[in-house]
């Protein structure tokens, strides 16, 4: 029996997967378990009132198991791992945060007006110690194979990627050269090439309210 998730529309698109990084990733932990899902396509500025009732927060994602709903990308992916041991995806403990420091820095420099306020430096700090990590330990995170903190950061690079090349004209540069491979290796998985959002310009839509009030 398919597992019932629900994960964001696209912004002005109701009918097309949107571009929640963290409703990706657990996308991306049910394809790389090959755990057979249903998905319900939650449009966020116009919630329905089942999803509401369920889920007064009206967080996504959001997931059923053993007929009760469970919200929190963390817990859900733990949860999924837990009854779906195979392939195992769990990241040893010291690993888990590698890279977690990414998302919030980009935040902060798309958002930025002022170009010599650090953010930008901040967000580079973080790319170069990755890319440090992947140089001694990868192709991923955790060596040969992928894991739960590779399906984290995968949505949120590409996001990162999007953007900032759309709003910023920024690209990570070149010299980051194990970070490009990483992020080669994770967007051409099959796994995301089936969870990604359908066209960027949802991700930019999705992103653009963000900057303009920024």
């Amino acid at each position: 029996m398919a597992i019932e998730i629900c994960v964001k529309a696209a912004t002005g698109a109701p009918d097309v997967l949107g571009d929640c990084p963290f409703c990706q990733r657990t996308l991306l932990t049910l394809e790389e378990k090959k755990v057979p899902y249903k998905t319900h396509l939650i449009n966020l500025d116009s919630k329905p009132e089942w999803f509401l009732e369920v889920n007064p927060d009206g967080k996504v994602p959001l997931i059923k198991f053993d007929d009760k709903w469970i919200s929190d990308s963390d817990v859900i992916v733990g949860l999924i791992e837990e009854k779906y041991p195979e392939p195992a995806l769990s990241t040893p403990p010291e690993l888990a945060t590698v890279g977690s420091k990414i998302f919030p820095k980009f935040v902060a420099f798309l958002k930025s007006k002022d170009a010599n306020d650090g953010t930008e430096q901040a967000l580079l700090d973080e790319l170069k110690a990755l890319d440090e990590h992947l140089k001694n330990k990868g192709p991923y995170v955790n060596g040969e194979a992928i894991s739960a903190v590779d399906l984290s950061l995968a949505p949120k690079l590409y996001h990162l990627q999007v953007a900032l090349g759309h709003f910023k004209k920024w690209t990570i540069p070149e010299s980051l050269t194990c970070v490009h491979n990483y992020m080669k290796l994770l967007f051409s998985r099959e796994s995301f090439e089936k969870t990604k959002p359908a066209k960027e310009e949802y991700m930019i839509a999705g992103w653009a309210p963000k900057v303009n009030n920024a």
